[in-house]
């Protein structure tokens, strides 16, 4: 018994493709529209997850414990900012600081032996490196002694690019910002990119905050940097930071950017982003199905004469309606395989080409794949369910 329903399978898969063969240019036609449909949803579900993977990289070694502290001016006030403020006042009024650090920020040439080097100039305090989880890869960082001193630190793209392959820039060494040399305590190993930063510290030579003056006239604090202890209410410590930095200041505001509120609002901006893209997906697969329909539909027609005479011979409705909905699947599946593949493909070099590391949706393949599949038996369901409710009759009559 089961091996001649083995043997009616494997027949009924061949006819399938037989017809389809016949079929010609239009088999050729709904299968590029399925082609379309399952390439489509496979690409598109691939790029919205790798989206949200790229933006998630944003935050993953900055850290939801880092809070960025911002000074916009209040109202139209040209006032300056201040050039220095007191971070352990905040420190003893915001219970659960581990560390926390200020940035003034200037750009301008470096140059060292002969060579230039564009650079930010980043007047810390000493508690900035672990604020920023800084880590050195020779020498030692800034420390409150340095204040008065014309030290720098230096980060690893700006010392490669003043450095030669036979002569490295190393400690000791002396790099020049206008008329001032500064003496290298620190080189920093490559640091990776965290976007919401207000610098990158591979670009940047971090010199102390007094020394700001030698290079710029009127230097001005740009963010403060916190870290949290662990276990803390990020917003808890965001509030009352605010509170204790603005008792500082009288003519600007302090804005506060909380990661895990960015992180949430970006995770619900990648869901939506990722909804859109399978509704334009499933769009293209639900024409590539009409184009399956119209094709099984012209098939029923043009096959009517064999259907009155597999009737007349003795198969029965359900052997016809079995026959074109096998047609139906046979060839979307074939169509959501050769997507799949041609998915994938697009999903990989569009992340090639937008720089992002690719990274493979876990329910792109099933769904993509599943879908199709889905779609071909619905629209194959109506044709043959009408190549089964012909009579023998009528069906060698109309040839």
């Amino acid at each position: 018994m089961s091996q001649r329903v083995e043997q009616s399978l494997s027949q009924l898969l061949h006819e399938a493709f037989v017809s389809l063969r016949t079929l010609g240019k239009r088999s050729i036609l709904a299968l590029l529209g399925i082609v379309i449909g399952s390439s489509s949803v496979v690409a598109l579900i691939n790029i919205g997850h790798n989206a949200a993977v790229d933006a998630a990289m944003i935050f993953k070694d900055m850290g939801t414990d880092t809070l960025i502290a911002q000074f916009p001016p209040k109202g139209n006030s040209n006032a300056p900012m201040r050039a220095s403020l007191d971070l352990d006042a905040v420190r003893q009024a915001v219970p659960g600081i581990a560390h926390i650090g200020a940035l003034s920020l200037f750009s301008g040439p470096l140059a060292f032996q002969g060579r230039t080097a564009n650079a930010n100039f980043v007047g810390s305090t000493a508690d900035i490196k672990d604020a920023m989880r800084l880590a050195l890869r020779e020498g030692r960082f800034l420390s409150a002694f340095d204040a008065n001193e014309t030290y720098g630190v230096i980060g690893d793209q700006v010392a490669q690019a003043l450095g030669t392959p036979g002569n490295p820039l190393k400690l000791g060494d002396r790099v020049r910002i206008n008329d001032y040399l500064f003496l290298v305590v620190g080189i920093l190993h490559n640091q990776p990119r965290a976007m919401l930063m207000p610098v990158q510290a591979n670009e940047s030579l971090f010199i102390p905050a007094e020394g700001m003056r030698r290079i710029y006239p009127t230097p001005q604090i740009g963010n403060v940097i916190i870290r949290a202890a662990p276990g803390q209410d990020m917003e808890r410590i965001a509030r009352e930071a605010a509170i204790a930095l603005k008792s500082q200041l009288t003519d600007h505001d302090v804005d506060i950017q909380v990661p895990q509120q960015m992180i949430d609002g970006m995770t619900r901006q990648s869901r939506t982003f990722a909804y859109l893209l399978l509704a334009l997906g499933a769009i293209s697969l639900v024409g590539g199905g009409v184009g399956v329909m119209n094709v099984m539909l012209m098939n029923v027609s043009e096959r009517r004469r064999e259907i009155g005479i597999r009737m007349a011979l003795g198969a029965r409705q359900r052997d016809i309606r079995n026959l074109f909905l096998l047609e139906a699947v046979t060839l979307t599946a074939v169509g959501a395989l050769c997507g799949a593949v041609l998915g994938m493909t697009a999903a990989w070099l569009y992340a090639w080409l937008s720089g992002w590391e690719f990274a493979l949706a876990a329910a792109a393949l099933p769904l993509g794949v599943g879908s199709t599949l889905l779609v071909g038996l619905f629209f194959g369901i109506y044709p043959a369910v009408s190549a089964s409710r012909l009579q023998p009759v009528e069906a060698l009559r109309d040839e």
